[in-house]
C-alpha cells in the first residue's frame, strides 16, 4: 500500500475561536494574552500584519494596540479545550486512523483513498469543519506527514490553492519544495536552518537532495528521516495513541503575590488535582511527587526564595485524594513566612502503568474504595467540565487564580455562559 497523509490545522486558533462567538470580530486584528496577561501567544492575521510579534510582552505592545484598536483578549483555556476536541473528533469521521497532532492540528492516514479525487476530498473536509464549528482550516495531502506539512503551508499563502493542496505527484512535490525555505521544513529549527545555508543549503529542495551521510552527520538520525521524506519515503507512522508522559507538571505564576500558607494550599491541592486527573487519562500511576516555590525574581527589591521538597511515595497512585495529601506535606516543609510568592506547581515523576502495581503489606488505604471514587470523578468532568466536584482544599475564591483581565465566557463549557438566541 502506498503512504498518502492528510494534515490539517485551523487558521489562527485562538483568534478563530473567539470570532465563532462574536462575529463582529470578523476582518479585525486580534490578540490572545498568556497566562496573567504578561505577552501575546496568538495573533490573528490582521493583528501580524499590523507588526503584533508573537512572544512579545504585553506592555511593550500598548502603543500600537491603542493605535489601531486591536481587540484583546486573555487566553480562555476551556473554551479552547473544548473546540479542539471538537475539530479533531470531526476530523476523525473521515478517517479510521488519526492523530492528533496539537490543539489546533491534526493528520489522518489515507492509504486506502488513493482512487478518491484527494482535491474534492479535502475540500469537503474544510467546508465541513467550517459548517459544522465556524473554524477556517488549511489541508495539505502528501505521500509523508512532512510533505504533508509542506502542502498545508503552501495552502494558507497560495489564492490558486483556496486552503486545500495535494502533493501526489515528483512535479507537484519538486515545484513545492523549490518555493520552501529550510527553516520553515518541519523538523528543522533555526540553528539547523543557519548550520545549512552555511552549506549552501536554501530550499527544502536543496535539503532532500543532500546524502544519507551527510544528513546523519550534520542533522542526527532525526534529521535524516526529514530529509528522506522530503523525498517522499515515509518514515513517521501516525502516533494514534499518544505515548506516555513520562512526568506531569502543572504549575502557574499568581495574579497577586500569595503570602499565606492556606492561600498556597488551595492553589498546590487545585494543580495537584489537574495532574492526577492527567496521571489517569493516560492510564498510569506515580511514585514520586515534588512541590515547588517562588518569589518573583524581577522583584530585586523584595526578598527572595524559592525552593522544593521531592517525596517518595510508599505506594504507586493516581489518586488525588492521596497525591493532595503528599503534596501538601511537601508544601509545608518548605513554606517560609516574611515572602511574597509569585509561583508554584506540583511535579508528579517515576511514573509506570497504572497496572504494574506492587501491594505493600503496611499500606492502609482502601485502594478500591479510591478507584471507584477516582473513575466517579473523572466520568463527571468528561461530562460535566472541570471543577464541577471539587477537593475541599482546592478551595472557592482563589484569590491567588492567574489575572485575566481581558476574560471570556466559557461558551460551550458552562451553562450560564451558554448563548441564548433571541
Amino acid at each position: 500500500m502506498t503512504s498518502l497523509f492528510l494534515h490539517a490545522d485551523i487558521n489562527n486558533c485562538y483568534a478563530s475561536i473567539f470570532r465563532i462567538f462574536n462575529p463582529e470580530l470578523t476582518g479585525k486584528p486580534i490578540i490572545v494574552l498568556s497566562n496573567n496577561d504578561g505577552s501575546i501567544i496568538a495573533r490573528s492575521q490582521e493583528a501580524k500584519d499590523l507588526g503584533i510579534k508573537m512572544g512579545q510582552p504585553f506592555f511593550e505592545a500598548k502603543a500600537i494596540i491603542d493605535k489601531h484598536q486591536i481587540q484583546v483578549y486573555s487566553s480562555n483555556y476551556p473554551l479552547f479545550h473544548d473546540l479542539s476536541t471538537r475539530f479533531h473528533n470531526t476530523l476523525g469521521t473521515f478517517s479510521p486512523n488519526q492523530e492528533i497532532y496539537s490543539i489546533d492540528e491534526g493528520f489522518l492516514d489515507l492509504g486506502n483513498f488513493y482512487n478518491t479525487n484527494l482535491q474534492q476530498y479535502g475540500r469537503t473536509i474544510k467546508q465541513t469543519v467550517w459548517k459544522w464549528l465556524g473554524l477556517p482550516i488549511c489541508v495539505g495531502i502528501a505521500p509523508t506527514k512532512t510533505l504533508a506539512k509542506l502542502a498545508n503551508r503552501i495552502a494558507k499563502k497560495s489564492a490558486k490553492a483556496n486552503g486545500v493542496l495535494v502533493l501526489n505527484t515528483p512535479d507537484h512535490i519538486t515545484s513545492a519544495l523549490k518555493i520552501i525555505d529550510v527553516g520553515d521544513v518541519w523538523g528543522i529549527g533555526r540553528q539547523y536552518a543557519i548550520k545549512l545555508r552555511n552549506f549552501g543549503i536554501y530550499t527544502a529542495w536543496d535539503l532532500s537532495k543532500v546524502t544519507d551521510a551527510f544528513a546523519k552527520k550534520h542533522l542526527t538520525i532525526v534529521g535524516l528521516r526529514i530529509v528522506k521524506e522530503l523525498r517522499g519515503e515515509a518514515c513517521a507512522d501516525l502516533e494514534i495513541e499518544p505515548p506516555a508522559k513520562k512526568g506531569i507538571c502543572t504549575s502557574r505564576s499568581f495574579g497577586q503575590p500569595v503570602t499565606t500558607l492556606n492561600l498556597l494550599e488551595e492553589a498546590v491541592a487545585t494543580y495537584m488535582t489537574r495532574s492526577a486527573y492527567k496521571l489517569r487519562k493516560q492510564k498510569s500511576r506515580c511514585s514520586q511527587l515534588s512541590v515547588f516555590l517562588e518569589t518573583n525574581p524581577f522583584k530585586e527589591n523584595e526578598a527572595q526564595y524559592n525552593n522544593c521538597k521531592t517525596i517518595q511515595l510508599p505506594v504507586p497512585t493516581n489518586s488525588t485524594l492521596e497525591l493532595i495529601n503528599y503534596a501538601l506535606i511537601a508544601l509545608r516543609a518548605i513554606y517560609r513566612e516574611g515572602y511574597k510568592y509569585k509561583k508554584a506547581g506540583v511535579l508528579l515523576d517515576d511514573i509506570s502503568p497504572a497496572t504494574a502495581v506492587q501491594g505493600n503489606i503496611f499500606d492502609t488505604i482502601d485502594r478500591g474504595k479510591h478507584l471507584d471514587l477516582m473513575q466517579t470523578l473523572d466520568l463527571l468532568t468528561r461530562k460535566l467540565g472541570t471543577g464541577i466536584v471539587k477537593v475541599a482544599k482546592e478551595g472557592i475564591e482563589k484569590s491567588w487564580k492567574m489575572r485575566q483581565d481581558y476574560g471570556t465566557p466559557c461558551y460551550t463549557t458552562r451553562m450560564e455562559d451558554i448563548l441564548v438566541v433571541r
